[in-house]
């Protein structure tokens, strides 16, 4: 899974999650990336701005201990995850599998949806082509309507 800045020529700027640097490539050339502010297509990749520092201690982790920052930064890198997905990805609820068949063969427009599955609906989705991302979420009682 990789993160990239975009932007678009209305001057809005997010994330994109992408399985890989392809993947990107394949949905910015078949135009499914979309400014989630004016709708636009015209979206380019813009450079990230990242520094990280970590201490020696990072770097060679205790063998009798679990390393406490890599711990640390898992739980948070987790909840930055659960909090972005939130914030943007429908919930679709129990109807994830139906809703990712409609955009799958054109009958809905993508987008970005999240939900549950069972395990017979996971694997008829696998059969067509479909990818899910399995994401632990925080368990809240959410009115799916």
């Amino acid at each position: 899974m990789i993160v990239f800045d975009l932007a678009c020529n209305c001057g809005y700027t997010f994330e994109g999650w992408f399985q890989d640097r392809k993947d990107f490539e394949c949905q910015q050339t078949a135009s499914f990336l979309v400014c989630p502010d004016c709708g636009s297509r015209d979206i380019r990749k813009i450079l990230s701005p990242i520094r990280t520092q970590l201490t020696k201690e990072a770097y060679e982790p205790s063998c009798k201990e679990p390393n406490k920052l890599d711990t640390e930064a898992s739980a948070t890198a987790l909840e930055a995850l659960q909090e972005f997905i939130e914030k943007n990805f429908e919930n679709v609820g129990a109807e994830l599998a139906t809703e990712s068949l409609k955009m799958h063969y054109g009958v809905s427009e993508p987008r970005n949806i999240r939900g549950v599955t069972t395990e017979l609906e996971e694997k008829k989705l696998k059969e067509e082509g479909i990818t899910l991302l399995k994401i632990p979420m925080p368990g809240k009682c959410e009115d799916v309507n």
